[in-house]
């Protein structure tokens, strides 16, 4: 069957001639259709482009947010990274410390690892850069544990050098580190030429002249034990320090302190005197650790 068509009939202005045009109704049914369709998916376009223009603040705000997460992530991992690296010099300060208090330390102890700072990949935004930051992400947990394992060995550490440290500190407090009163070094500990006998003896202490009367203090942390007079020493002081250290003072004037007493380094407990086997004031100082007489000048640090 033919098709119908539709003829079109052109007269050009200021001619006789006439054209026409015959067109097949379907190609007019076709152009409508593309009319239509392109109506449409112009629309479409339009449609599409004002919603992304709508979007477009939003997105500038989320790659904003993105950019900002990145730079605080890579802060984080370096921010481990130095806590890291502090705490792997720490370790060697505490071991350092236990070796000049002689306190046993394991050798084999795993140290504190660092994450190794961030690398320029993690930088790049494309997407290949994700994979080195879900490694990082790992590492940092990891590091983060260990982290915390080394903190909890640490306060154990801590804890028994605080102890060892506590215990130093009631023995140097309990050490006669100052002179019991102020003069001359009459006699030294050891053997000397007894002035009552003229022979050789042993001095069990050293002898401090001064004037009558003078001060005498504790030269450190203690008890006193006894108060009392004993023969050759005329009117003598014990103190017990603790640790083993006991002192005593001999020949004194007068006692300060009574029996059971504490006395702190540095508290007046006598005064110099003449009493018992004496040539002259002065104040006969004797050292015992562990019931032996040690030479007193030992520990004096003043």
């Amino acid at each position: 069957m033919a098709l119908k068509k539709i003829t079109i009939v052109l007269v050009p202005e200021g001619t006789n001639r006439i054209k026409q045009l015959r067109i097949p109704r379907i190609f007019l049914v076709f152009v409508a259709l593309f009319a239509v369709a392109s109506m449409a998916f112009t629309g479409f376009l339009v449609r599409d482009y004002l919603s992304l223009k709508a979007k477009e603040p939003v997105l500038a705000r989320l790659q904003k947010e993105n950019e900002q997460q990145r730079r605080q992530f890579l802060h984080l991992a370096a921010r481990i990274d130095r806590m890291s690296r502090k705490m792997t010099q720490l370790k060697a300060l505490d071991h350092k410390l236990k070796v000049m208090v002689n306190l046993e330390t394991s050798e084999d102890e795993g140290e504190v690892r660092g994450v190794g700072g961030y690398s320029p990949d993690l930088a790049l935004t494309d997407p290949e850069a994700d994979g080195a930051r879900k490694r990082l992400v790992r590492l940092m947990h990891k590091n983060l544990d260990d982290l915390d394992s080394r903190i909890a060995l640490g306060k154990q550490d801590k804890t028994e050098l605080y102890k060892f440290l506590e215990n130093q500190k009631t023995l140097l407090a309990s050490t006669p580190s100052i002179w019991p009163t102020r003069g001359w070094l009459s006699s030294r500990f050891g053997y000397r030429i007894s002035p009552f006998t003229g022979e050789r003896e042993f001095h069990r202490g050293i002898d401090i002249s001064t004037r009558l009367n003078a001060p005498i203090v504790a030269p450190a942390d203690g008890i006193v034990a006894a108060n009392e007079r004993l023969y050759g020493y005329g009117r003598t002081l014990t103190i017990k320090h603790g640790h083993g250290i006991v002192t005593r003072y001999a020949h004194l004037q007068k006692s300060l302190v009574k029996k059971g007493q504490y006395v702190k380094r540095g508290e007046t407990i006598a005064l110099v005197g003449n009493t018992g086997r004496s040539t002259g004031p002065h104040l006969h100082y004797e050292v015992h650790v562990n019931g032996i007489a040690v030479d007193p000048q030992r520990y004096i640090l003043n």
